[in-house]
């Protein structure tokens, strides 16, 4: 596979006009200018949403495929309470701010707006009506899908773009940690008992 370094010099170019202030999307009201400021100029739309806690390679796997099915990917990221909703209490480990920043870093992302646990029922995908969506498999039941397709061009579902994910890292983590704690507290667990049973051998306490 060679490596065509017109198209790399090109995007660099691109990229590096870009300050990841100038992808984030602060208000519905700027979406819907910006939505419609695209759509003026005959670009597809592709929107994905998530948490996107603690990126990882399936993260950036499943957004290179789906920028590949259009020209511009708006990504929707979940606020903190909404990513603990979904996740549980210890989540997110990264918060909402860093999220955001970070996913304006990504190679393959265009703009990001920030999804709020007060927000109305798919009101992001209402507000884009993006001509492509792209969701992970097991995020929507089929009701929902042909529900969610009134509001899209197409909706898409790709399989999981690899075997770790975000939960397994954490719970990797988790277990490192306490295999370490028991590595350095179990000599002197095994030192105090030795040394209450040589103290109730010789009659110590008792």
């Amino acid at each position: 596979m060679s490596v065509d370094i017109r198209e790399v010099i090109k995007a660099a170019s691109f990229v590096s006009t870009l300050t990841w202030e100038a992808r984030f999307i602060e208000t519905r009201e700027e979406l819907k200018e910006v939505v419609q400021r695209i759509r003026s100029a005959g670009l597809t739309i592709v929107l994905t949403m998530g948490t996107w806690d603690m990126l990882h390679i399936g993260h950036d796997r499943y957004m290179r495929e789906a920028r590949m099915r259009g020209d511009i990917l708006i990504v929707g990221a979940d606020d903190d309470k909404k990513a603990q909703v979904r996740k549980g209490e210890n989540r997110p480990v990264v918060p909402q701010d860093e999220r955001l920043e970070m996913l304006c870093h990504q190679r393959y992302v265009d703009l990001v707006i920030l999804k709020s646990i007060d927000d109305a029922q798919w009101l992001l995908i209402k507000t884009v009506r993006p001509d492509i969506l792209i969701a992970v498999e097991g995020t929507y039941t089929p009701e929902q899908i042909s529900e969610i397709a009134a509001f899209c061009g197409e909706v898409v579902v790709l399989p999981r773009q690899a075997e770790t994910s975000t939960s397994a890292k954490i719970r990797r983590l988790v277990c490192d940690g306490a295999d370490i704690f028991m590595r350095l507290l179990m000599p002197g667990v095994e030192a105090l008992i030795r040394k209450t049973y040589e103290r109730v051998k010789n009659g110590e306490g008792v």
